[in-house]
């Protein structure tokens, strides 16, 4: 079965984290990564353990195991935010796992803090921002200029965000695509409002950014995946 994910965005004055979301499992299975551009916070419990990790960009699609009876938070930061002293460009396609005290106490940064629930993480991320541990970095997006070429500017945003502005749009361009073809619009509406060249562009990006093609994501029978968000991605390569 497909996992089914609830979700909402912060409040307004967290702009650290953009969405929240939560999801269970019913029984063992795999499930479909698919690649993102921003960090993740995640929260899981399953067999009586507390396992928090924190998840880097990823740059293509890969399949993860799913255990039973799992309870699963997630926290989507912003583009470029990060969980000190763990930098983007340092996880990306990997990640780094929290010790948890016996009380079920995250420890973060030397400290033990109250693991998050759902319903109170602008409150867990406010804590956290507050002792420096979670901090926003802004990725350039100017345009070049006398005093910063486009190779420094490319280079500054690969140090924050751990990715390259091109990888940025492709990855969210996917996961656009991905999203509207499960909304039931077809391949060609897709093509033409995201700027893929043809159904082939769009296939293989599909095929390496979310792991499935065309086709099934539109079936009825979902594939497992990893949760899919809306994004605001600028057509370019």
């Amino acid at each position: 079965m497909a996992l089914r994910f609830e979700h909402r965005p912060t409040e307004t004055d967290v702009a650290i984290v953009d969405r929240v979301w939560r999801t269970t499992s019913d029984a063992e299975d795999t499930m479909t990564s698919v690649a993102r551009t921003c960090c993740h916070l995640i929260v899981t419990r399953t067999a009586g353990q507390l396992l928090v990790t924190l998840r880097g960009p990823e740059t293509r699609a890969t399949t993860a195991p799913v255990p039973p009876d799992a309870e699963f938070l997630g926290i989507r930061l912003a583009l470029g935010a990060v969980v000190r002293p763990h930098p983007a460009a340092s996880i990306v396609d990997s990640h780094v796992s929290f010790p948890v005290t016996r009380s079920g106490r995250v420890i973060i940064g030397g400290e033990d803090w109250e693991t998050p629930t759902y319903d109170n993480v602008e409150q867990f991320v406010r804590r956290l921002r507050d002792a420096g541990l979670v901090v926003p970095s802004h990725p350039a997006h100017a345009e070049p200029d006398r005093h910063r070429s486009t190779r420094t500017l490319q280079r500054q945003h690969r140090a924050v965000t751990g990715l390259s502005q091109t990888a940025v749009t492709q990855i969210d361009r996917a996961n656009a695509a991905a999203t509207m073809l499960r909304d039931g619009l077809d391949w060609r509406t897709v093509v033409d409002t995201l700027g893929y060249f043809d159904q082939a562009h769009l296939a293989h990006a599909l095929r390496r950014f979310v792991g499935h093609t065309a086709r099934g994501l539109g079936a009825d029978d979902e594939p497992t995946m990893s949760f899919l968000y809306k994004t605001d991605p600028r057509p370019g390569s």
